[in-house]
């Protein structure tokens, strides 16, 4: 049995209730994540391959382990190539390089304006080559996401680059339907909409989203961020993201108040409701593609090189964002939308995709097992929580300030419990000079003091 260690939030047979999923951040702050590392771990699953998930943080310490236990390192990723995941992607490259065995990447991206310029990369150069470098010691090739990224990579000096878009796309193999009944959208229109706190700020589509629900009182949003899913659950308005009170996951918000969002911690749930909208639309883009999985029509309204390259790839319907106009109508984004080159050219993509599995000595569950039946029971026998709602009622205003501190001095207690799990294991490292005892005091001595120490 070929065993394949995984990096992804949590395995998609967790069944994670909400509280625990918000204090851990199972998704890596943003839900869409798990959409493509599900599909990756269902595609990857075969009678004589095992997916293990390793969660999202970077241990480098685990680097023996990881080579005496796993056969593989398959590293799905978004928009990596971009400054604020610059850490991450050195502790990935310390890694790497530590590890013997194969490391896979099936979808990385780097994160630009639509215009493509890469002069924002610049200062982080050095650390994309770095990782790059790593990556392709262990492997035949690396997979991005679009035309973007492989640009940006072959300007390093990199050859063996793959554009296979994103695995999420390919959750149901080489099938991909998408219902169209020709009727125009109305009044009784179920529609999905979603968008990140960035896009509501910085263009006019929160003016979009206030417009639609007007007009379509069947409107929901579908937030991704874990400050989205904290904000409906606890009311929590500690993230900087609570600034931004237009988008209807705050609690100021009309749609917040008429039930009319939802964050969902599991991709199963987030489809399975999906499937009973008319129409999806906005800036996410793993938003619309859990609509198309669930066969439902969706246009991206792009914002960014990270949707725009992979709409280009696969051929879903967009608009630009920043040409967005205020008074938009998703009727009119749902009449022009041409699904036909999306559905049409997946089977060659989906072909694609495997042949760069192939090349990298990677099995998949549609040519070397049971195109997935196997992982679809196992899933049907689970039972997901459903989507996080807005917390209403009149205890909510009393009661949310009370929760907030108590959710804040179990962030805070987190955090410190990793900051001594660090320096213990800091001082098991430590030459052998002095006894255990005296190196233990001496690097964990001082916070475990202050952590016993009575509060004033």
């Amino acid at each position: 049995m070929k065993r394949i260690l995984l990096r992804s939030g949590k395995s998609p047979y967790d069944v994670v209730p909400v509280e625990r999923a918000l204090h851990e951040d199972v998704f890596a702050t943003n839900a869409g994540n798990l959409i493509f590392s599900d599909a990756a771990h269902k595609i990857l699953e075969t009678p004589h391959t095992e997916v293990v998930s390793n969660g999202i943080a970077t241990r480098v310490a685990d680097a023996d382990r990881i080579n005496s236990e796993y056969d593989a390192f398959v590293i799905p990723l978004a928009n990596a190539f971009r400054p604020s995941f610059e850490p991450q992607l050195k502790r990935l490259t310390t890694l790497i390089s530590k590890l013997k065995i194969p490391v896979v990447v099936p979808g990385v991206g780097a994160q630009t304006g639509v215009n493509y310029s890469a002069d924002r990369l610049k200062p982080m150069q050095s650390t994309v080559h770095a990782f790059v470098s790593a990556v392709l010691d262990h492997s035949a090739s690396i997979g991005v996401r679009g035309e973007f990224t492989e640009r940006y990579l072959r300007d390093m000096g990199f050859r063996d680059v793959d554009v296979i878009g994103c695995p999420s796309m390919f959750l149901h193999g080489e099938k991909l339907t998408i219902r169209e009944d020709g009727q125009a959208l109305g009044a009784g229109s179920r529609i999905a909409v979603n968008g990140s706190h960035d896009a509501v700020r910085k263009t006019k589509l929160g003016q979009i989203i206030s417009r639609t629900h007007t007009y379509y009182p069947h409107l929901r949003f579908i937030g991704q961020n874990l400050s989205d899913a904290r904000q409906l659950h606890w009311r929590d308005l500690s993230h900087p993201n609570a600034a931004v009170t237009n988008i209807p996951t705050h609690p100021d918000h009309p749609m917040y108040a008429e039930d009319k969002v939802r964050v969902y911690i599991d991709p199963v749930t987030w489809m399975d409701d999906l499937r009973g909208f008319d129409f999806s639309f906005g800036s996410r883009i793993h938003g619309n593609i859990a609509a198309l999985l669930a066969g439902t029509p969706a246009t991206v309204l792009c914002g960014d090189s990270r949707t725009l390259e992979l709409c280009r790839y696969f051929d879903i319907p967009h608009r630009m964002l920043t040409e967005a106009p205020a008074h938009l109508d998703p009727s009119e984004l749902y009449e022009t939308a041409d699904f036909g080159p999306l559905t049409r050219g997946h089977r060659e993509r989906f072909d694609r995709f495997t042949n760069f599995l192939d090349k990298n000595g990677l099995a998949n569950t549609f040519t070397h097992g049971d195109s997935g039946a196997a992982f679809e029971s196992r899933m049907s026998k689970l039972a997901f929580p459903p989507g996080v709602r807005p917390w209403t009622g009149p205890e909510a205003a009393e009661l949310a300030p009370r929760l907030n501190w108590l959710q804040t001095q179990l962030t805070d207690l987190s955090a410190e419990n990793t900051k001594l799990k660090r320096r213990i294991a800091k001082a098991a490292a430590v030459p052998v000079q002095r006894s255990t005892y005296q190196r233990a005091r001496s690097v964990v001595g001082r916070p475990i003091k202050r952590a016993l120490r009575p509060s004033r």
